[in-house]
C-alpha cells in the first residue's frame, strides 16, 4: 500500500469497525462478483428494453461500495481507485452527450440515432448501437458518481 493511499482516506480509521470479522470480509468478497454479474446483466438487458443503464450502474456501484464498506477504502482501492471515479464519470457523460451531439451535427435531433454517421448499418442497427452507446455512458456515469459520492463523504 502506498503512502498516498494511507493519506488519501483520513476518515477511514474512524469508519473501520473495531472488530474486523473475517466472515464479513469473505462474504463481501464472495457476494461482490455476483452483484457485478447481475449489474452487467441488467445493463445488457436494458439495452434491449427501456432502462438498464441507470439500474446496472447502481448495481455495479453497490458491489464496489460493499467492498469499500467491508474491507475499508484502502483495501478496495485496487478495484476502483478514488482518483479515477470522477474522470470516468465525466467520460460517461461525454459519451452520452457526444452521441446526441453527433446526431445534431449530421442533421438530426438530439439522440436521433438515424443520423449517426454509420452508413453501412441498417436503421435498426443504428438504433441498436446508438442505444448501446447511450447505455454505456449512463452506466459508467452512474456507477462512478455513486462511488465518488461515497469516497467524498469519507474525505478520500
Amino acid at each position: 500500500m502506498s503512502t498516498s493511499n494511507k493519506e488519501l482516506c483520513s476518515k477511514e480509521a474512524a469508519m473501520m469497525a473495531p472488530t474486523e470479522s473475517p466472515i464479513i470480509h469473505l462474504a463481501s468478497r464472495g457476494i461482490s462478483p455476483v452483484i457485478l454479474l447481475i449489474g452487467l446483466y441488467v445493463f445488457f438487458h436494458g439495452h434491449y428494453s427501456p432502462g438498464g443503464g441507470f439500474q446496472g450502474g447502481v448495481l455495479l456501484a453497490a458491489a464496489i461500495l460493499l467492498l469499500r464498506l467491508s474491507l475499508g477504502t484502502s483495501l478496495s482501492q485496487p478495484i476502483m481507485p478514488s482518483w479515477i471515479t470522477l474522470r470516468l464519470s465525466a467520460l460517461g457523460a461525454l459519451i452520452f452527450a457526444g452521441i446526441g451531439l453527433v446526431a445534431i451535427l449530421f442533421g438530426g435531433n438530439f439522440l436521433d440515432y438515424h443520423y449517426l454517421p454509420m452508413p453501412w448499418l441498417d436503421p435498426a442497427y443504428l438504433r441498436y448501437y446508438g442505444i448501446l452507446m447511450i447505455e454505456v455512458g449512463v452506466t459508467i456515469t452512474v456507477m462512478t458518481t455513486l462511488v465518488a459520492i461515497y469516497d467524498d463523504l469519507l474525505g478520500c
